[in-house]
């Protein structure tokens, strides 16, 4: 039996500091736990920070994927090569490998999205050219019977 997936929602801007460390927010801290990952969020230009719960679900799905050739083994080196795993300090701050901050361009301003089961973690500038805009929202909702 898997254990439930924390969910996370809203929304902070902040920034790092001075040693590439990001406080992250309290509220995302208690679910994602004491340790968790820290990965690129393909094909996003975005990080994504999974509860350990999550994380092992996603490599269940790996292990267990019917066809192990060489296209899934180079895309498993990729995405591991590019995923921490992680834990937050005493004051709640995580630091960011500077291999994943270049990914998704982070240098000091940052906002922390909760994204259903997983935090992402955007360049402030790059999250707006990827937001959705509110009517196009409102026309997605409405396809998927959401309203």
């Amino acid at each position: 039996m898997q254990a439930e997936q924390p969910r996370f929602t809203g929304s902070v801007e902040h920034a790092l500091d001075e040693k590439g460390r990001l406080i992250v927010p309290a509220r995302f801290r208690e679910r994602l736990g004491a340790g968790f990952v820290i990965t690129i969020a393909r094909p996003d230009p975005c990080l994504a920070l999974y509860p350990s719960v999550t994380w092992a679900g996603i490599c269940k799905r790996l292990e267990e994927a019917p066809v192990k050739n060489e296209a899934f083994r180079r895309f498993v080196r990729y995405m591991f090569a590019n995923t921490e795993e992680v834990a937050c300090d005493a004051q709640g701050r995580l630091v960011i490998p500077a291999t994943l901050r270049a990914y998704a361009g982070i240098e000091r301003e940052v906002i922390s999205i909760g994204s259903l089961t997983r935090v992402e973690i955007w360049a402030k500038e790059r999250y707006a050219d990827h937001a959705m805009p509110e009517g196009e929202a409102a026309d997605f909702m409405a396809s998927l019977g959401l309203y």
